[in-house]
C-alpha cells in the first residue's frame, strides 16, 4: 500500500521532472557556452577574414529554421522522453564538429548541422517546460530560460580557461560533447514522458506571423541581434580590437553570459514588480549603455563591462515578447509561433550582418549598430502593455478558452505536445 496521498506522490513526481528539465536546459546551454568561447580559434584554424566568419555564423540559426518544423513530428513519433534523448545527444556530439572543419566551406556544413541539431532540441526541450508547468500550475519557464544561461555560463567558463591555457579546440571539443552527452542521457530520464493520442494528427510545420505579431517580433528581433552579435563576437572584437590575449577575450563572453543569467533568474519577480513596459524601457537603457561602452572606452575592462551591461539589458525581452503575443488577437499560439519566426529571423542574419559591417567598416562600427538596437528597446517598449488579464510577467502561463497557453518560451514554428 502507499504510505502517502496520491496528490503528495503526483507532486513529487511533477518537481523531480521539473529539476530534470531545468538540468537538460543547463546541458544544452553548456554547448552553446562551450562554442562561442572557441571561436577565435576556429576562425583562425579556419582561415576566415571577418565577412567569412559571419557568413558560417549564419548557418546554425539555417539549420535550426530548417529542422525546428521536424521536432514536433519527431516527438509525435518517439514520445516527449524518447524524443529528447536522442536530440539532445544529437546536439551535444555536434560540438565536436565545428573545430574540426579546416575551411570556410567545411565549417558551414559543421554549423548546418550542429544548428539543425539545437533547434530541433530546443523545440523538445521547450514542449516539455511547458508541458510540465501546466501540470505544476505555477511559472517554471523563466527559470528554465535562466537555467540555458547558467549552463551557458559553465560553458563558456570551461572553454576560457581552455583557450587561457592554449588547448587545441578540437580536444576540448570532443571532450566536451562526451561529458555533456552523458550529463544529457541522466538528466532525461527523470523528464515526463508524454505520448500523443494514436487518432492525434502530426503538428503543423509552419505558422506565419499574424500582423499583430509583426511589432512584438520587432522588439524580440533587437533583442535577440543583440545577444547573437554579443555572444558570437565578443570575443572577436576584444581579441581583434582591443589587442587582448585570447584567456580574457573568450572571457568576454562569460561576462555576457553571467548578466544574462542573473538577469533571467530574477526576471520574474522585477516584471511582476515594475510590469513589462518599465522594465524593458530599463533593460533598452542598460544595453544602450553597455553598447556605448564598448564602442566608446577601448579598454578590455570596459568593453568586458559593457557586453555584460547588454546581456542584463535584454536578458528578458524575448520571454515578454512571447507573453505579449499571447494576449494579441483570438489565436495566442499563431502570435507567438509569429514572435518566435520573427526572432529566429534575428538570430539568423545577426552574425553575418555583424561581419559585413565589419568587412566594410570595423567591427567598433558593428556594435555600433547593436547600440542603435539596444536603443531601439527603450522606444519600442509600449508595443508589450499588457491588454489583456493574461500575467505580464515573464514566463506566466495563463489559460485560454481554447486551451493554449502563454509561457516564456514555448515550442516553435507551430509545435507543440
Amino acid at each position: 500500500m502507499l504510505s502517502e496521498p496520491l496528490d503528495v506522490i503526483g507532486v513529487r513526481r511533477l518537481n523531480r521532472a521539473r529539476r530534470s528539465v531545468a538540468a537538460v536546459f543547463c546541458v544544452h546551454g553548456a554547448v552553446t557556452g562551450n562554442f562561442a568561447t572557441r571561436i577565435p580559434w576556429i576562425q583562425d584554424h579556419a582561415q576566415l577574414g571577418p565577412a567569412a566568419l559571419g557568413l558560417a555564423l549564419a548557418f546554425p540559426a539555417i539549420g535550426a529554421a530548417l529542422a525546428m518544423p521536424l521536432a514536433g513530428r519527431v516527438n509525435h513519433r518517439f514520445g516527449a522522453r524518447a524524443a529528447l534523448r536522442g536530440l539532445l545527444a544529437l546536439w551535444t556530439l555536434s560540438l565536436a564538429l565545428p573545430s574540426l572543419a579546416p575551411n570556410l566551406a567545411g565549417l558551414c556544413v559543421a554549423l548546418l548541422a550542429y544548428g539543425a541539431a539545437a533547434g530541433m532540441s530546443d523545440v523538445a526541450m521547450n514542449a516539455l517546460g511547458v508541458e510540465t508547468e501546466n501540470r505544476l500550475g505555477r511559472s517554471i519557464m523563466s527559470s528554465l530560460h535562466g537555467m540555458w544561461s547558467v549552463g551557458a555560463l559553465v560553458g563558456s567558463a570551461a572553454g576560457a580557461l581552455a583557450a587561457h591555457a592554449g588547448t587545441d579546440a578540437r580536444l576540448h571539443h570532443v571532450v566536451a560533447a562526451l561529458v555533456l552527452t552523458l550529463l544529457g542521457l541522466w538528466a532525461v530520464r527523470g523528464v515526463l514522458d508524454l505520448r500523443g493520442g494514436a487518432d492525434e494528427e502530426p503538428p503543423p510545420h509552419f505558422t506565419l506571423p499574424p500582423r499583430s505579431a509583426l511589432l512584438i517580433g520587432a522588439v524580440g528581433f533587437c533583442a535577440v541581434f543583440a545577444e547573437g552579435a554579443s555572444l558570437d563576437w565578443s570575443a572577436v572584437y576584444l581579441r581583434d580590437v582591443l589587442d587582448t590575449e585570447a584567456g580574457l577575450a573568450a572571457a568576454s563572453t562569460t561576462a555576457f553570459a553571467l548578466t544574462m543569467a542573473v538577469a533571467r533568474l530574477a526576471g520574474d519577480r522585477v516584471v511582476d514588480r515594475f510590469g513589462p513596459v518599465r522594465t524593458v524601457r530599463a533593460g533598452g537603457v542598460l544595453a544602450t549603455a553597455g553598447g556605448l561602452l564598448v564602442v566608446g572606452v577601448r579598454e578590455p575592462v570596459a568593453a568586458m563591462a559593457g557586453f555584460g551591461l547588454i546581456g542584463l539589458g535584454i536578458a528578458v525581452v524575448v520571454p515578454l515578447a512571447f507573453a505579449a503575443a499571447a494576449r494579441t488577437g483570438r489565436a495566442p499560439a499563431q502570435a507567438i509561433a509569429g514572435v518566435a519566426t520573427i526572432t529566429y529571423t534575428s538570430g539568423l542574419i545577426a552574425p553575418s550582418a555583424i561581419g559585413a559591417v565589419a568587412d566594410a567598416t570595423s567591427l567598433v562600427g558593428s556594435f555600433a549598430l547593436v547600440t542603435l538596437l539596444a536603443f531601439a528597446l527603450v522606444a519600442g517598449a509600449a508595443v508589450l502593455r499588457q491588454r489583456g488579464p493574461g500575467r505580464a510577467a515573464a514566463g506566466g502561463a495563463t489559460g485560454t478558452a481554447d486551451g493554449t497557453h502563454t509561457e516564456g518560451e514555448v515550442p516553435l514554428h507551430g509545435t507543440r505536445t
